[in-house]
């Protein structure tokens, strides 16, 4: 696999278009296209799978608790659903579960099979909704993201979940997501209010599984050196940047929270301990690379860290479990849990 481009180096002319060329009607009306083609494959792909019998969660003896809002707003983008165990004889870890989605798209209803897939293994899954772009940029999602951990710190108990063995998951955009949680509840030196409101309620962290994660949103041209990626791929990796940081997607360290790959890859020790990391990824995920330099940051830090990648398996594969990639996936991250935070009612 390929050496990443220096952040800071000097694109080749024809690797500029992305970083200096505005786009013609053409290519926004291809990218406005594309994403909405993807929206609607990978919303009907996740209804067509709920409607299977193995996904009715009375089979696997979980309950769902939906549309629980957990911010001021009772809007939809900041609603959670609450899978749990039926039968339960104290307080069980509570997984806190960001969707992925290029911060544009999907949602918890999307990303069911996430929250039944924990809860069955009896881990207390809260699977949020959070604003999207491009109607609300960076830090909009953080924020809710942040208040949604606020939320589950005062709540969790009225679940069944114990607010002091905290699990972070999610893939995609929700692996950055759940990176930058854990970041802000270990590090005192990122400004935000809602930031420096994590670190201070020091929630307790005890695993993060980011998977199939866009660990740094500036530069996406570095994807794009020395490969042939199509150029609907292509567009998909640009538009994250740019809706997400239509200010700075291309200064990279200007934004340490949207970049928390970065920020680890800086070598900065924690205030807190780091806790330990399941990381995942298929090798042939565009966005592989970030997967790759986050086992060798956490490495640096001397942090634990288990980093499977998956042969020959494409973006966020493990949500497709008719794939024996995915299930095999599903039980590495479910033994990484045992280990770390066995489901053991307390």
């Amino acid at each position: 696999m390929q050496e990443p481009t220096p952040l800071h180096q000097p694109l080749p002319d024809h690797q500029r278009y992305y970083n200096a060329q505005p786009a013609t009607s053409w290519e926004r009306f291809r990218r406005r296209l594309g994403g909405r083609v993807v929206k609607a494959f990978l919303t009907g792909l996740s209804r067509l799978g709920s409607w299977h019998p193995a996904a009715n969660p009375n089979r696997h003896g979980v309950e769902v608790l939906r549309n629980i809002p957990y911010g001021s707003s009772q809007q939809e983008h900041h609603l959670l659903d609450v899978y749990r165990p039926k039968q339960r004889d104290g307080l069980l870890p509570a997984l806190l579960y960001i969707h992925g989605g290029g911060f544009r798209i999907l949602s918890k209803d999307t990303h069911w099979v996430m929250g039944l897939g924990f809860a069955r293994s009896n881990y207390v899954t809260f699977n949020i909704n959070y604003r999207l772009t491009p109607e609300y940029p960076f830090p909009a999602g953080a924020e809710d993201c942040a208040t949604a951990l606020l939320w589950l710190l005062e709540h969790a108990e009225e679940y069944g979940a114990d607010p002091h063995r905290i699990i972070l998951a999610g893939e995609s955009a929700g692996a950055n997501f759940a990176t930058m949680l854990t970041l802000t509840a270990c590090y005192d030196r990122f400004h935000k209010p809602w930031a420096q409101e994590i670190f201070q309620a020091n929630p307790k962290i005890v695993a993060t599984l980011p998977g199939c994660g866009l660990l740094q949103v500036t530069r996406p041209d570095r994807f794009f050196v020395g490969r042939k990626l199509h150029i609907l791929v292509q567009d998909r990796i640009v538009d994250i940047a740019t809706n997400y940081l239509p200010e700075h997607f291309n200064q990279p360290g200007e934004v340490p929270l949207a970049d928390p790959l970065l920020f680890l890859e800086e070598g900065h020790a924690p205030d807190r301990p780091l806790p330990p990391f399941f990381v995942l990824c298929g090798t042939k995920d565009p966005i592989v690379h970030d997967t790759e330099r986050m086992q060798t940051a956490l490495m640096n830090l001397e942090v634990e860290c288990e980093t499977r990648f998956y042969p020959k398996q494409g973006h966020a594969f493990h949500a497709m479990l008719w794939k024996k990639a995915a299930r095999q996936c599903w039980k590495h991250q479910l033994d990484f849990l045992q280990r770390h935070v066995p489901p053991k009612a307390i």
